[in-house]
């Protein structure tokens, strides 16, 4: 009993002696220092400012009431005035450019994404013959510079009556577009389970109403980046512009800027006017497409 006792008295004083350790604080796996935090931050601000000197500076001389402003810009702070564009909105075919952007542009990318998701559709889903050959094709395509490709294009249309029409520069431009969308799309649609198709099918929906009804609404942040890419690459396209329309009031924006530049003249001030008032339908397209534009740029590279 007494040699218990003892063994008990001396085991409860080495716990009391061992004090337990003051906490110590552990950083998680993700949490950053306040430097790097800072330096990040400050990364990410110098970047801003990198992307956005170019856009200020030009909005800077379109300020400057002379065209020669843009070699002494200093001096555009003492004269600074709206009448650039106030000429641009007035004396010029502004207007007539924008009603053919719009309808060049608008119709680009409405033929083109639903040509290109129809295609993706089609190679994602069929195993029809030829089914791989034909996304190689369509990549094969791109590989021919646009030099080659006018003067076959331009017999083409003369041809079929198509110069100097809104119908023939969208198709012209659609063999741009729809390739590089298809390829797109078909990434896009095969991250959609196949259940969904097979559920429609058991519901008794056609192919094409699978693909409408069920497919395509699920595809919007795919759809949203194949609209942005087809209509940034109409809207900014020049050498078909330039080529097949000769009517003056069926310049688009692109091709209007280019009347600004002579072979002895430049009018940088009304150019850089011109083309700060060309990026406002830009911007608000990009505006309606941003919230499903970065989950369709991601979510199409999952599978091949």
């Amino acid at each position: 009993m007494s040699t218990t006792s003892t063994t008990t008295v001396e085991a409860s004083a080495t716990v009391t002696e061992r004090r337990p350790a003051a906490p110590r604080t552990v950083r998680g796996r993700g949490a950053s220092t306040r430097a790097a935090s800072l330096a990040s931050h400050a990364v990410l601000i110098g970047a801003s400012l990198i992307a956005l000197l170019p856009v200020a500076w030009l909005v800077f001389l379109s300020l400057g009431p002379d065209k020669d402003d843009y070699l002494h810009p200093g001096r555009i702070w003492s004269k600074m005035t709206l009448d650039n564009y106030a000429f641009v909105l007035q004396d010029t075919s502004f207007f007539d450019w924008l009603k053919s952007t719009l309808i060049v542009v608008l119709g680009t990318t409405l033929i083109g994404v639903v040509v290109a998701a129809s295609t993706g559709y089609a190679v994602s889903r069929m195993r029809f013959p030829g089914y791989r050959k034909l996304m190689w094709v369509l990549l094969v395509t791109q590989m021919f510079p646009i030099a080659v490709l006018i003067v076959p294009m331009y017999q083409i249309l003369s041809d079929l009556q198509l110069i100097d029409s809104y119908l023939g520069l969208i198709l012209v431009n659609c063999t741009t577009i729809v390739p590089y969308c298809a390829w797109l799309m078909k990434g896009y649609f095969d991250t959609i389970p196949f259940e969904i198709d097979e559920a429609g099918r058991v519901d008794g929906l056609t192919p094409f109403g699978t693909f409408a009804r069920l497919i395509l609404p699920l595809a919007k942040p795919g759809l949203a980046v194949a609209a942005f890419y087809s209509f940034l690459t109409a809207f900014g396209e020049v050498a078909f512009a330039s080529t097949f329309m000769l009517s003056d009031d069926k310049y688009t924006f692109a091709v209007g800027l280019q009347t600004f530049v002579s072979e002895h003249d430049a009018q940088r001030n009304l150019m850089a006017a011109t083309a700060v008032l060309i990026a406002i339908p830009a911007a608000l397209f990009f505006y309606l497409v941003q919230k499903n534009l970065v989950t369709g740029l991601t979510a199409g590279g999952t599978k091949g």
